[in-house]
């Protein structure tokens, strides 16, 4: 029987071995420090088999975009079960615990990545934002449909990206929804450290803005290089890493895209965690030159509360529903629900009518910003469609001009 209780500062570094332990990882000394530094500014919870750890997750303070709104929201990191205490529950009884105080704290969702995607589900987690691996063929110069924006790319010093990109980065989470709150720290330690912890080849951070001097900028880059690699008989080409592009108009992120494409000695550009429908991959004219490399489940959210989370979002077009909804964790979630919402608002009552939508909440999770369908998840066989168009209509209420998207792995 483990005990699940706060870690304390002083138990951060056993914190750390635990969870360098399970991931096969041993950072040097600065990234210790950095995860040290980030563990102390995150919520802790431990589970303890008398003094000694056996597991633990961490929780950052964040707020997520969600449709029309931005919510508070949790964002798990470092859950890790000690591999002598593997399927003992250790894991149940943690993610049991922080799901509890998640809900008495008021927070409506919970996110996370998952390492692994098929552990996180049987919590009431669902995959809500797909992302995409791009590459660029950049041995020549990039293709494009449309004519880029030609206003001046100048570089920006790291040290003043804060400054001049961190309140372009805030505005743009309220335009799509799954885009954590970053607080200068995670800035200064993730995206902005002067060395890439999984690969000490790459560079340190480089930036590049579009627009006139002494005007708001309308769009950035940020990225790291990598030289030409020797792998024996074959070579492979300097590489330039993109790590967040953000614009204002499809022709500056092509102005963007076309000065990465063009960097000298390099020759192909790898852009992990775009999304989508990144604009990208309809205005380059060659997609033999733009290929998307690979998809995957990005952030996984938890509705933790399902009434509070559905009446906070905005609503695209009036939808009236009976939803059947279970939730094996939260039973305050599981049953019978009217979902009446329209752009105005929505409410969301117990009723004991008919259900026109069978599902569960990590089910309805997924769905939550529109990065998942539930026509899809009727086509799967996941939800389950009593009425004929329900599930088309709840779709269409719920959709957003953009899909959600989300690169901040935490």
């Amino acid at each position: 029987m483990v005990d699940i209780r706060e870690v304390t500062e002083s138990d951060i570094d056993r914190a750390l071995e635990l969870a360098y332990l399970v991931f096969h990882d041993r950072p040097a000394k600065e990234g210790r420090a950095r995860h040290h530094a980030l563990l102390r500014q995150c919520a802790r919870l431990g589970a303890y088999e008398g003094n000694t750890l056996v597991g633990f997750m961490a929780a950052h303070d964040f707020r997520l975009s969600v449709p029309g709104a931005d919510l508070p929201c949790p964002g798990l990191t470092f859950v890790s079960v000690a591999p002598t205490h593997r399927r003992r529950g250790v894991l149940t009884a943690l993610m049991g615990e922080q799901l509890r105080r998640t809900r008495t704290a008021g927070c409506p969702i919970a996110a996370l990545w998952a390492s692994e995607s098929a552990i996180y589900g049987r919590f009431g987690y669902g995959a809500a934002t797909q992302g995409a691996t791009v590459e660029i063929d950049s041995t020549r110069p990039l293709a494009l449909r449309i004519e880029p924006d030609r206003r001046p790319l100048r570089l920006v010093d790291p040290a003043d990206a804060l400054q001049v990109i961190g309140p372009y980065h805030e505005a743009a989470r309220a335009v799509r929804a799954g885009r954590p709150t970053s607080s200068p720290q995670r800035w200064n330690e993730g995206r902005l450290c002067e060395q890439d912890e999984e690969d000490e080849e790459l560079s340190p951070p480089r930036i590049i803005v579009l627009g006139e001097p002494g005007e708001p900028i309308a769009g950035y880059v940020l990225f790291r290089t990598k030289p030409e690699g020797d792998g024996g008989a074959v070579r492979s080409p300097g590489l330039v890493r993109v790590d967040e592009l953000e614009a204002d108009t499809p022709a500056v992120a092509a102005a963007l895209w076309e000065c990465l494409a063009a960097l000298d000695l390099t020759g192909r550009v790898r852009a992990w965690g775009r999304p989508p429908d990144d604009p990208l991959l309809h205005f380059a004219s060659d997609r033999d030159q733009v290929r998307v490399t690979a998809q995957f489940p990005a952030l996984w959210l938890r509705l933790v509360d399902v009434r509070a989370a559905l009446t906070a979002r905005s609503w695209a077009a009036p939808v009236e529903l009976v939803l059947d909804v279970a939730d094996a964790r939260l039973p305050a979630n599981a049953g019978r629900f009217r979902l009446k919402a329209a752009p105005g608002g929505a409410a969301y009552e117990s009723t004991d009518a008919a259900p026109d939508l069978e599902l569960e909440v990590r089910d309805l999770a997924a769905c939550y910003l529109s990065g998942t369908r539930i026509t899809e998840l009727v086509a799967a066989g996941l939800v389950v469609e009593h009425t004929p168009g329900a599930a088309a209509a709840l779709d269409t209420a719920l959709r957003t001009e953009l899909l959600p998207h989300t690169a901040d792995a935490f």
